[in-house]
C-alpha cells in the first residue's frame, strides 16, 4: 500500500472549495486516474479508473463529511480487482475570506507514483476552481 500527502492554497472561500470537492461527478476533471463517476446514492458512486494501462471499476463510498472541514472516502473494489483498494481524506482550512488550504491524503494499492499523482490532482483542482 502506497500513501502520499500534499497541500495547495486555493484562491476561493472554503465553502466553495468544499462544495466543489464534494461533487464526485467532477473528479475526472482533476483526478486523471478517474475516467467516469456515476452516483448510486448519497454515499456511493461507481468509478471507472485507469492505472498503469489497465481499466478498473470500483465503488467509491463516502465515509465522512464534516462540512467545510473534511471529506473521507474509500473504494470498494469489484470482483476483477479485489486486491486493489484506495482511500482518501481531504481537509479544508480557511486562511481568509478568499483563500483555502486544501490537504489531500491518498492511500492506494493500485501502484504508480502516488506522491506525483497527489501533487498533480491538487494542482488540477486549483486550476479548476480558480478559473470559475
Amino acid at each position: 500500500m502506497d500513501a502520499a500527502e500534499g497541500s495547495v492554497v486555493v484562491s476561493a472561500p472554503v465553502a466553495d472549495v468544499y462544495k466543489r470537492w464534494l461533487a464526485f461527478e467532477d473528479y475526472p476533471k482533476f483526478m486523471t486516474a478517474i475516467k467516469r463517476v456515476r452516483k448510486l446514492d448519497e454515499n456511493h458512486f461507481v468509478a471507472s479508473l485507469a492505472f498503469n494501462g489497465k481499466q478498473y471499476e470500483a465503488i467509491l463510498e463516502m465515509m465522512l463529511r464534516v462540512p467545510e472541514r473534511r471529506l473521507a472516502w474509500r473504494t470498494i473494489a469489484d470482483h476483477s480487482a479485489l486486491d486493489h483498494v484506495a482511500a482518501g481524506v481531504v481537509s479544508f482550512a480557511s486562511l481568509s475570506d478568499q483563500s483555502t488550504c486544501v490537504t489531500l491524503k491518498l492511500t492506494s494499492s493500485f501502484g504508480g507514483a502516488i506522491s506525483n499523482r497527489v501533487d498533480r490532482y491538487l494542482q488540477n483542482f486549483k486550476r479548476l476552481i480558480e478559473k470559475q
